[in-house]
């Protein structure tokens, strides 16, 4: 679609994602109606994109998982952007805090577009690589993840399973029932859906060190004085936000990514492999690295007893090219450390 005119909703505006994308949205041309979930939220973005205020606006949608939450905000728009998604393991409750909001508020936002958005064409949803992982197979050497895969854990076990688990199968279950809507309604627009694995680099909106979303937080700890050394890697995939936020845009507007899904992953990486670039980079202070566990350099990289990750296909519909791991990590580390010595 034409960017000049277009009207785009994307949902999270106040989130490390969302912001990035935004101002993609923005520079490229489009208006963008973001939502969150409260008038001092809505408050804090508008200042965020203020010098796009002709262009910005934002609405507060409270409860997401609420019938019709999303009627009014989907209003005149000509697509949508599907990013705001509970991710935290700080829970009580599995299905209040992760199943319902995610299976709920992606299905509402489907539900509200295609009764109230006829001239929308398109709807992107922000999935994760937590919905293609498959726990049973451990690190899966030899295997290469790809759009095929998927999380199979159901509903019923999620409820009551451990919070990464949860949180990985609140991903697959909002994803399968956003692919069950398009299926069964045939509305009149196509979805895309992107799978990320983690995601890093520097930060585009507001955030102080006791906001800090789960992703910048898991780069800041190596900063923090923290660790004791350097914590056994989960997730051996990243991508950078600035190439999430550049899929995002693309997605909403290369045709033949209609009814597509795509792994958005750059490559593979390690904890020890993040602890071994912020001390080699010149861009960190030395009393800075003085904080960051050195671990055992140069081992526990990814290796042949590592599932690796395919993008072929993001690059070759998409056109994306991806960061390398030492620029968006170092990127991140520089843009936390300012956080810190701003807040003291």
């Amino acid at each position: 679609m034409g960017s000049i005119g277009k009207l785009i909703l994307v949902t999270g505006a106040n989130g490390f994602i969302a912001a990035h994308t935004i101002i993609a949205l923005l520079d490229g041309g489009y208006q963008v109606r973001g939502t969150v979930r409260s008038k001092a939220s809505a408050e804090t973005v508008r200042k965020t994109y203020s010098a796009y205020s002709d262009r910005f606006s934002a609405v507060v949608v409270p409860d997401m998982s609420v019938q019709n939450a999303f009627d009014e905000a989907v209003r005149g728009i000509d697509g949508a952007l599907h990013i705001a998604s509970p991710f935290t393991f700080s829970i009580k409750d599995n299905e209040a805090d992760l199943l319902i909001p995610a299976i709920e508020g992606t299905k509402n936002l489907l539900k509200s577009v295609a009764a109230h958005a006829p001239q929308a064409r398109r709807v992107v949803v922000t999935s994760s690589s937590a919905a293609m992982v498959d726990f049973s197979k451990g690190l899966w050497p030899g295997h290469a993840y790809n759009e095929a895969d998927w999380n199979e854990i159901t509903y019923d076990y999620a409820k009551t399973a451990d919070a990464p688990v949860a949180y990985c199968t609140s991903k697959a279950l909002a994803e399968k029932a956003a692919w069950k809507f398009v299926d069964e309604q045939k509305p009149h627009f196509d979805l895309t859906v992107l799978c990320p694995p983690m995601v890093f680099g520097p930060t585009a909106h507001a955030l102080s060190l006791s906001t800090m979303n789960t992703s910048a937080w898991d780069i800041y700890r190596f900063l923090s004085g923290e660790l004791d050394d350097v914590p056994d890697t989960a997730c051996w995939a990243f991508v950078d936000v600035r190439d999430l936020a550049n899929a995002h845009v693309r997605a909403l507007e290369i045709p033949e990514a209609g009814n597509e899904r795509f792994f958005i992953v750059s490559e593979r990486y390690s904890y020890q492999k993040t602890a071994d670039v912020l001390h080699a980079s010149p861009r960190i202070a030395k009393d800075d690295k003085k904080l960051i566990p050195v671990g055992k350099p140069g081992q526990n990289y990814p290796s042949p007893e590592v599932y690796e990750v395919d993008n072929s296909k993001s690059k070759r519909i998409l056109g994306l090219n991806y960061r390398s791991f030492e620029e968006s990590i170092v990127d991140a580390a520089v843009n936390m450390i300012q956080i810190r010595n701003n807040a003291i």
